[in-house]
């Protein structure tokens, strides 16, 4: 059994305060929910999961509260998981085995993320609370580096990681259009509102986040919301789908973690596929992996990646499978998505489109 992808969108993807400021993480989730179900013409009655990953949030099991606020049945309990960057990517490589394992037939699975309404985290010491930016990902705080400064490291030319940026945003604006037809709207907003020309003298005088990264280079912090509906091949057999064929997630060096998913990327494949969607947290790391796999830089991120959009960690692996499935779904081509994440961890799952457009 190969389990199928039949729907899949997301909202938009706005910075920190932005145009989704105002909402709940299951507010975000909810519409997603629902505008997947009603694509593919199921009912909430006939969903069996929902996964959701989500990694800033004030935890609880939020996959819980996204179904109950969808209206689905009180039977689904919700999967909530947090395996940071990579987190939205796992989650559909859950549903994967949910589904081939006949434990479940319907399954939605994503992520959402609300930098905006990020709880402040604080640490109990001897002395009293003391509030801190993120957990270690790593038991030696001499190998648990700070992922900007690890990116840095790949030790990537400015002049090529800015490059990339301008041409995601350049990508991301051309294909406007094409992208509102995998968007919930949610309020006025009908486009990514971060995407923007990227003139030479903004990107030259951009603030350094470090070293070689800039904030040109560098994804901002953004809401977001996506899902992919995922169900066995008996459920609704010839509508046009994404086979989900392979997936991967490998540990790798916590010190690289921008490389992680050059491993993930070759368990899944040893060939060049047609479409490639690969996270841009910073241009640095997309560039490396590209260059130690087998992609064709000419296949990647066609219309524009997270430097145009922005970086809501548990929703960005799923983002990346929804890009595909808008693009493939209903053809004969392939396609990957990859991503890295905190602590050395690398996640990847091929995919074949299936059907007639």
């Amino acid at each position: 059994m190969t389990p199928r992808i039949i729907a899949a969108r997301r909202t938009i993807v706005a910075p920190k305060g932005g145009a989704l400021s105002g909402y709940a993480l299951h507010d975000l989730a909810a519409p997603v929910i629902l505008a997947c179900l009603a694509d593919a013409g199921l009912r909430p009655e006939d969903v069996d999961e929902v996964i959701l990953s989500n990694a800033i949030g004030g935890g609880g099991n939020p996959a819980r509260v996204a179904a109950l606020a969808a209206g689905l049945p009180s039977r689904v309990a919700g999967l909530s998981i947090d395996r940071q960057c990579a987190g939205g990517l796992d989650a559909i490589g859950i549903a994967m085995a949910l589904v081939r394992s006949g434990q479940a037939k319907v399954v939605l699975a994503g992520g959402a993320e609300s930098h905006s309404q990020r709880p402040i985290r604080m640490a109990q010491t001897p002395d009293g609370p003391v509030a801190y930016d993120r957990p270690p990902f790593t038991p030696w705080p001499d190998r648990d580096p700070d992922l900007a400064e690890a990116a840095n490291a790949l030790n990537v030319p400015r002049e090529r990681q800015d490059a990339w940026a301008i041409d995601s945003h350049e990508k991301a604006l051309s294909a406007r259009t094409a992208l509102r037809f995998e968007i919930v709207p949610l309020g006025d907003e009908l486009d990514d509102p971060f995407t923007r020309r990227l003139a030479p003298r903004l990107v030259a005088r951009a603030p350094v986040v470090t070293g070689e990264l800039t904030a040109v280079n560098t994804a901002v912090s953004a809401d977001a919301a996506a899902f992919c509906l995922v169900v066995a091949d008996d459920v609704l057999p010839d509508r046009n789908a994404l086979l989900l064929t392979d997936y991967a997630c490998v540990g790798g060096d916590p010190m690289n973690p921008a490389l992680a998913p050059i491993a993930a990327i070759k368990a899944v494949t040893d060939t060049p596929v047609d479409q490639v969607e690969m996270m841009e947290a910073y241009a640095a790391q997309a560039i490396a992996c590209v260059e130690g796999t087998p992609i064709d830089p000419r296949t990647v991120n066609l219309k524009g990646g997270a430097l145009a959009r922005g970086h809501p960690i548990g929703a960005s692996g799923a983002i990346l499978m929804v890009r595909l499935y808008h693009d493939l779904a209903g053809t004969n081509r392939t396609g990957l998505a990859a991503i890295a994440a905190a602590g050395g961890i690398g996640s990847a799952i091929k995919v074949q489109g299936f059907g007639k457009s």
